[in-house]
């Protein structure tokens, strides 16, 4: 089923996986926001929990498993073309959790991978949703 161009807003889910002082960011390999850095996730498919849809995305994009999840935010993401059509509209559930366990492999459409301090942000223009959910997710696990 093409994502592009929908009837309707897909659903999206994403991860906050937190490692310390550290959050995980991946950088994009496809539309939307090719080559831009933001947080492991992706579409939920048909049948599936958003908390399990979660989990696959985290394990498909980066080979990280998190501990126990919390549902955090949600994020409205809209992208229109140049005539101003709706090319993609996702609403996105973001999760929060900590880090478990494996070792960070760039996998499915995600090019890199970066375990990121909040200090080093704006160098990873990191979208303003992205900096509002990461935050949510450290009050919420409680980690300064």
């Amino acid at each position: 089923m093409s994502r592009a161009y929908p009837a309707a807003p897909r659903v999206g889910i994403g991860v906050v996986l937190l490692r310390g002082d550290e959050v995980l960011l991946i950088r994009r390999g496809r539309k939307p926001a090719l080559g831009a850095w933001s947080l492991p996730g992706g579409a939920q498919e048909l049948g599936e929990t958003a908390e399990a849809a979660a989990r696959r995305e985290l394990r498909e994009e980066t080979g990280l498993e998190a501990g126990a999840l919390v549902l955090a935010a949600h994020v409205d993401s809209i992208h229109r073309d140049a005539a101003q059509r709706i090319e993609f509209h996702y609403t996105i559930l973001d999760f929060a959790g900590l880090y478990q366990g494996g070792e960070a492999v760039a996998g499915d459409d995600v090019t890199d991978i970066a375990w990121v301090r909040a200090a080093e942000f704006d160098r990873y223009e990191l979208w303003s949703e992205a900096r509002r959910v990461i935050g949510i997710a450290r009050r919420l696990l409680v980690v300064t």
